[in-house]
């Protein structure tokens, strides 16, 4: 259970945990963040198969660390609501030793967080805010179930854009990556506008505009810009490519939807 000086939830306003949590289909959110979800939809009826994406991309990001990787040890920031499937159960059910540890600042995750991922002695769950890794790094909780002097993979899966520029994201990113050691992996998703004047740039402009005027925060970078997040690494192949293209579990049926082509991910590796 969260402490009793944990943060208020509020009802009143969206939270980015809560909307993510309404674009996959889950049941911790409120009216004020499905609201965000039926503005989405309204110009990007595709919203709810691109969460479904990212939630894929996730797991088989996950699987590949934790089996071909050989990763035991996983720092999931941002890590949101609980949903059908989490890094721990795709980790541990390849290593059931894996150490996973999630960190969210948002009061609703603090709610509901230890008590629906601490399910093993080997899943822990942290509050604190991602853009301070000084303290993530130093927190007791981390320090105590991941050993930093050996490989961990850290993993940023739609945080990042939503953490302005002002607030030094590539500084943010090169503190933690600082912090790992050799042969340790980081993985990032990040909505994309490909700055090209089509369907797809015009959709990202408009979902970046929409997401702002109702939750603040939230920025859609080019591909340089989000390939430079994983500066000094060694990318995985394929490198940093449309979520549906990153080592997909089969054939691809249909034609991915403009939405689905606004994200991309990565893997990369410290030397």
């Amino acid at each position: 259970m969260a402490s009793a000086d944990s943060p208020q939830i509020d009802t009143t306003k969206p939270s980015i945990a809560r909307v993510y949590d309404a674009f996959v289909g889950g049941k911790d959110n409120f009216e004020v963040d499905r609201e965000v979800l039926h503005q989405i939809l309204k110009i990007a009826p595709e919203a709810v198969q691109v969460g479904r994406q990212c939630r894929g991309w996730l797991i088989r990001v996950v699987r590949f660390l934790a089996g071909q990787a050989g990763i035991s040890q996983f720092l999931d920031l941002g890590s949101g609501l609980p949903t059908a499937e989490n890094t721990h159960q795709a980790a541990q059910r390849i290593n059931a030793e894996a150490r996973v540890v999630y960190v969210d600042n948002d009061p609703s995750v603090a709610a509901h967080g230890r008590a629906l991922l601490e399910e093993n002695e080997n899943t822990h769950f942290v509050v604190a805010d991602l853009r301070n890794p000084a303290e993530i790094l130093t927190n007791p909780v981390v320090t105590k179930y991941l050993d930093l002097s050996q490989p961990v993979a850290l993993i940023q899966c739609n945080t990042l854009h939503h953490v302005p520029n002002d607030e030094d994201p590539l500084g943010i990113m090169s503190t933690y990556v600082d912090a790992l050691a050799a042969g340790s992996y980081l993985a990032i998703s990040h909505l994309h506008n490909p700055d090209d004047g089509s369907s797809r740039a015009r959709l990202a402009v408009e979902s970046q505009a929409r997401f702002n005027a109702m939750m603040g925060s939230c920025y859609y970078r080019k591909r340089d810009e989000i390939q430079a997040l994983f500066q000094g690494l060694e990318m995985v192949e394929p490198g940093l490519t449309y979520l549906f293209d990153w080592w997909p579990d089969g054939p691809r049926l249909a034609e991915p939807s403009d939405g689905e082509y606004n994200l991309l991910g990565g893997v990369a590796r410290k030397p």
